[in-house]
């Protein structure tokens, strides 16, 4: 062990550095190939979230969010599936599926596990995601499902509007009471 270090040392003694040497300096930019290659174009990156559901990307790892037609508060009709024609307002979105949860709608029992002795088993009944394009805005007002248009205001603001009966939906009062349900709901949770 101890000729090794000796030998070790001898060598690093015997290794000397010249000022004009290349070590310890940067090398120009003549000598070093690029290490990465610029992206050509942009493409989408499927990301695994669950072994049943793929989840697509853009090049920097965020989700694809997808536009959707309706928003929060807007009173739907379920154009498609075991519900049809059932009527609910939206309660949440999840625009990277592009999903909806409609109030009361696309209901599904769950079984939950005691966590406790003092905790009991129970079986619940949970709202399930709706696909976006089986809903439809609904018009309380004269009873009629229809597509969503956009138009611009004389205010300058753009807003929805339904095609068959020209019904505006996006005014301030409806976002006003929107807003004002949104935290009466998170004051009664918070309680």
């Amino acid at each position: 062990m101890a000729s090794m270090a000796t030998t070790l040392q001898s060598s690093f003694t015997s290794l000397s550095l010249s000022s004009n040497s290349s070590l310890g300096y940067r090398f120009s930019p003549t000598f070093c190939p690029p290490l990465v290659k610029p992206m050509q174009k942009a493409f989408v990156i499927e990301m695994k979230l669950k072994h049943w559901e793929r989840k697509k990307c853009k090049p920097n790892s965020l989700p694809l969010l997808h536009k959707m037609h309706v928003k929060i508060g807007d009173t739907v009709k379920v154009i498609a599936g075991r519900d049809k024609g059932k009527i609910g307002e939206i309660t949440e979105i999840f625009k990277h599926n592009s999903t909806v949860i409609v109030n009361e709608i696309n209901l599904k029992t769950k079984h939950v596990k005691s966590r406790g002795e003092d905790e009991p088993g129970q079986i619940i009944t949970v709202e399930a995601p709706v696909h976006s394009s089986n809903v439809m805005l609904y018009s309380k007002e004269q009873n009629v499902a229809s597509r969503v248009g956009h138009k611009i205001l004389e205010n300058g603001k753009r807003a929805r509007y339904l095609i068959k009966t020209g019904e505006i939906i996006d005014t301030a009062e409806n976002w006003k009471n929107v807003i004002k349900e949104r935290e009466k709901t998170k004051v009664a949770a918070a309680s």
